[in-house]
C-alpha cells in the first residue's frame, strides 16, 4: 500500500510510521517537517499536499492543534484554532483526501479521550474531538468508491505521559504499542464509520 501520514513526524505519527515502513510506501506529511509540507489550516495547502503524493491507498491524519486554557480565559478565536485546524483540517482531509484514494482506500482520522472523558482547560478539545466522533460516522455513509472512514480516539499515550500527566489525575497511559494498533485496525481492517477507542 501506499500511505501518507500527515503528522507521521509527531509523538503517535512517528510510531504509526515507524510500523508501516517496512511494509508499505509511507510518505509523511507534516507542518514543518516531512516529505511534504502542509498546513492543516488551509484547504489549498491540504490539496496541493494530496495532489503531489496521490494516488493513494491510505491516508492517516494525526496532526491537528486546539488550545488549552480555562473556559473563562478562551477567547471567540481561541475556539476558531480548534475549529479552523483539528476539526475542519481533518473535514478536509476527508473531502478532499477521497479523490486520491485508490478504490477501497481508507482515510483514518485522530481525536481523543477528552470527547467521552474531558478534564480540566480542555472545553475546545473536547467540543472538537465529538464533533468529530459524529462527522465520522456521517460522512462514511455517504463516501462512495469502496473508501472507509473511520477515527482512531486515544487516551494520553506513554510517549506523552511525563508532558501531560498533571491534567490527567488517575489515568492510566495507553502502551505505544496499543496506540499503533488502533491505526492498523483502521487501515488493514474491514470496519468503516467507527471510533476505535483506545483509553488503557
Amino acid at each position: 500500500m501506499k500511505i501518507f501520514i500527515i503528522g507521521g513526524h509527531g509523538t503517535i505519527g512517528r510510531k504509526v510510521a515507524a510500523h508501516f515502513q517496512p511494509h508499505h510506501e509511507v510518505v509523511i506529511g507534516g507542518r514543518t517537517q516531512g516529505d511534504v509540507l502542509l498546513d492543516m489550516t488551509d484547504s489549498a495547502s491540504i490539496e496541493q499536499a494530496l495532489a503531489s503524493v496521490g494516488p493513494l491507498d491510505a491516508i492517516l491524519c494525526i496532526a491537528g492543534e486546539a488550545k488549552w486554557d480555562d473556559f473563562d480565559q478562551l477567547s471567540e478565536e481561541d475556539f476558531y484554532l480548534g475549529l479552523r485546524s483539528k476539526l475542519m483540517g481533518q473535514v478536509n482531509v476527508v473531502r478532499l483526501g477521497r479523490k486520491y484514494l485508490n478504490s477501497g482506500g481508507s482515510i483514518t482520522l485522530s481525536t481523543g479521550i477528552l470527547a467521552d472523558d474531558p478534564v480540566l482547560k480542555t472545553t475546545s478539545a473536547a467540543m472538537v474531538n465529538g464533533a468529530l466522533h459524529s462527522f465520522v460516522k456521517a460522512v462514511d455513509l455517504e463516501v462512495e468508491n469502496g473508501i472507509r472512514v473511520n477515527v482512531v480516539s486515544l487516551g494520553l499515550v506513554e510517549d506523552a505521559y511525563e508532558k501531560y500527566r498533571d491534567y490527567f489525575p488517575g489515568h492510566n497511559p495507553v502502551p505505544m504499542a496499543k496506540a499503533v494498533n488502533a491505526y492498523v485496525r483502521s487501515v488493514e481492517g474491514k470496519g468503516r464509520g467507527h471510533v476505535i477507542r483506545q483509553y488503557e
